[in-house]
């Protein structure tokens, strides 16, 4: 008994041939911009639909792409503007009446992690200049201490160690203590 596969996309294996640089594209950052893409939105699904729309706007650009070195920026930009439109076109479900409805149970306060977000943020911020590039690179776009030392053009020991300061002064940190 023989199996065949069939693509649920005929046009998804001519999309590879024509254009192979963009699925290994997809492939190394996909990741770190479907982090992106849920940065922009409230519910996992969306993200991937707003990721595979921004996608689909960079795939049809491919060839009109002049620095491929700018990849993150042209996706992340299409995000961004996809998102804008989305949220312009979206449909209100909100009407107002006359009393508030009751909060359901279990409701937690929604401000306690955004404000716990923005304290490690300013505190990032507070960090030397080559800290807290290191510390952003290793930890909020996810590179091994390699990518990181080949992209600071450092070692990867100065790596490990300007992270451990950086964490050492964040753990420190009097902003961050009274936050969490």
């Amino acid at each position: 008994m023989t199996v065949t596969s069939t693509s649920v996309c005929a046009g998804a294996s001519t999309a590879a041939a024509v254009y192979p640089s963009f699925s290994s594209y997809v492939r190394a950052r996909g990741p770190v911009l479907q982090r992106t893409a849920r940065s922009l939105t409230s519910n996992p699904c969306d993200a991937e639909d707003l990721l595979q729309t921004a996608l689909t706007k960079t795939y049809l650009a491919w060839d009109r792409i002049e620095d491929h070195r700018a990849l993150d920026g042209y996706v992340r930009r299409a995000l961004v503007n996809t998102r804008t439109s989305q949220w312009r076109k979206r449909r209100v479900d909100e009407f107002p009446c006359e009393e508030l409805p009751e909060a359901p149970q279990g409701a937690g306060d929604h401000a306690e992690p955004l404000a716990l977000r923005d304290a490690m943020w300013r505190a990032v911020h507070r960090l030397p200049d080559r800290q807290r590039a290191m510390v952003v690179l290793r930890y909020y776009e996810d590179l091994t201490e390699v990518q990181t030392a080949e992209l600071m053009g450092v070692s990867v020991g100065t790596v490990k160690s300007a992270v451990s300061r950086a964490l050492g002064k964040l753990r420190e940190d009097p902003e961050l203590a009274c936050a969490a």
